[in-house]
């Protein structure tokens, strides 16, 4: 099995501490450090749709204006609604309000790894758990600035989690698991419909439990096993139905609505762009399939990709094994399944492909769990050789777990720009990948940039200071404030804020500020005043 504990080298007892302590840990860096995060490319809409649900429930649905609001009514919006609530109740700028609440969503992501980790293969695979997801520089950056796919993230693993423990305790659930998976699962669904996907998971483990069964007891024990599982979760199915009808009402209002959404997300639903993979700027819908396999590669940590994948392997290897439990066997299986089944069907049917690999953050938990697990048989292999063997293990894991860590605060706050030692890191991979994607940068770019301007005399205007931007525009009027106007065309403007990517031109004017990672230009501002600038992109805007 590779479940295992050992009283030798690290108790049970001390491990849960630790990790209580690495959440505690992890808090006090999210309160001192929130503030640093910038915005992306959809957080000002997600703030405006955050707004509109609030009204929706307040005017008792006669203001239904987030029913039909752009293309995010086919979205939940519980993260939205959640920051909306929260920028009411505390002194803090809306904007610093949803990086608070996306980090401490994130961390009960972590806490929830933690305790999945710990059903799969007790104290010590779960503190291994959530060390390496709290080490994994895209999960944590994605956690501060990220309202879709970070939540999504957070919700599948609540659903994994009900779904291991209802397997574990089967067939009679305990009313605890029920709720989780219901909560789970509607908060699931009704952040983004593709997380209807966990259902796979939950049927595969469940034909291998019936077939595991039917072998001892019979079919006769076996049905009659089945039906009472089936029936005991019910009530968590109509509780995620309701817990979806909260985070996104338009899923409720028709009985086809969330199939109509998953129809639009089955296709491309946007004017194509290109982005930058392996050294060339493909359109979106063309990206290789394997586009999320080599992004995974490049860019999880060597420590969780190792471990992840031997924790991976050994599951589905134990998982087919007959002397062990029906009910461990289908555990393993739905968790291995987790962590692959949507890079899998991604691969298969390649659809378009963009944004590095956010959208699949929702798979590292289960991969962290399955992780944790290798990790142990690692320690008890090494253990059986000798206290060396046992020494030498604990330094590999360690110095694993500190590398990307010290890679995480020389990017800070860019963590989600990482890239691990097989790339070269972020320096190596700058001319082959997208780095920067979301213009996380431009905080830092336009607060360096006021400060220059309220330093120096000769900055000085009888107007709002024009500024072309090259990146997320809304973002950058955000950022800039209110004595700043900001546009894509270059003509009259007084300066040009651009991000470090393939698209944004290099220009032949002063440059204000630089903001670097690695020595990897996030974001430039030039001072085009008096300078013929025929545009700021290398290629046309999407």
């Amino acid at each position: 099995m590779l479940a295992f504990s050992s009283k030798e080298w690290v108790p049970g007892q001390l491990a849960d501490r630790m990790a209580n302590a690495a959440l505690v840990v992890l808090a006090v860096i999210i309160v001192l450090t929130f503030r640093d995060y910038g915005l992306g490319w959809d957080d000002y809409t997600h703030a405006e749709y955050g707004d509109l649900l609030i009204s929706l429930y307040r005017s008792g649905f006669s203001d239904a204006r987030a029913l039909s609001f752009v293309n995010l009514y086919m979205y939940g919006g519980g993260f939205d609604m959640v920051a909306a609530l929260a920028a009411k109740l505390l002194p803090l700028d809306l904007f610093d309000v949803r990086r608070l609440v996306g980090a401490l969503v994130g961390l009960i992501g972590l806490a929830v790894t933690w305790r999945l980790g710990r059903r799969l293969g007790g104290p010590i695979a779960g503190l291994f758990a959530l060390l390496l997801l709290a080490t994994c520089p895209l999960y944590y950056g994605h956690m501060f600035m990220n309202a879709k796919d970070a939540p999504f993230a957070v919700a599948m693993a609540v659903a994994l989690l009900g779904l291991v423990r209802a397997f574990q305790q089967y067939p009679k659930p305990e009313p605890i698991s029920v709720a989780l998976l219901g909560v789970g699962l509607g908060l699931t669904i009704g952040t983004r419909v593709i997380g209807g996907i966990a259902a796979l998971y939950a049927i595969a483990a469940f034909v291998l439990l019936l077939v595991a069964e039917w072998r001892e007891l019979g079919l006769a024990q076996t049905l009659r096993r089945g039906r009472q599982f089936v029936v005991a979760i019910l009530p968590g199915l109509f509780l995620a139905y309701l817990v979806m009808g909260l985070v996104w009402p338009w899923s409720v209002l028709k009985p086809l609505n969330p199939l109509i959404a998953a129809e639009y997300f089955s296709h491309f639903f946007e004017k194509p762009w290109k982005e930058m993979f392996d050294g060339a700027a493909l359109s979106v819908p063309e990206m290789p399939r394997t586009y999320v396999p080599t992004l995974f590669a490049l860019q999880m940590p060597e420590l969780l990709l190792m471990l992840g994948l031997a924790g991976t392997a050994g599951a589905v290897v134990v998982a087919f094994r007959r002397d062990l439990s029906a009910n461990h066997r289908a555990v393993l299986l739905l968790v291995a399944l987790a962590a692959t089944l949507p890079i899998a069907i991604t691969v298969t049917t390649r659809p378009a492909m963009y944004n590095g690999i956010r959208h699949f953050v929702f798979v590292i938990p289960a991969l962290a769990a399955l992780g944790g697990m290798a990790g142990v048989w690692l320690l008890e292999r090494s253990q059986r050789i000798g206290r060396s063997a046992l020494a030498a293990g604990a330094v590999v894991i360690i110095a694993g777990a500190i590398s990307p860590v010290i890679e995480m605060v020389r990017l800070h706050p860019y963590q989600y720009t990482h890239f691990n030692r097989v790339a070269g890191g972020v320096r190596a991979a700058d001319d082959h990948y997208m780095i920067d994607y979301w213009g996380l940068a431009f905080k830092q770019a336009a607060l360096e940039l006021r400060s220059k301007l309220a330093e120096r005399s000769r900055f000085t205007s009888s107007r709002p200071w024009k500024v072309a931007v090259c990146g997320p525009n809304r973002p950058a009027a955000v950022e800039l404030g209110s004595g700043f106007v900001t546009t894509w065309d270059s003509k009259g403007a007084d300066f040009a804020l651009m991000l470090g990517e393939f698209y944004c031109a290099s220009l032949k004017a002063p440059t204000l500020v630089t903001i670097e990672r690695e020595g990897v230009v996030y974001a430039r501002v030039y001072d085009i005043r008096e300078r013929t600038v025929s545009s700021v992109f290398t290629i046309p805007p999407p």
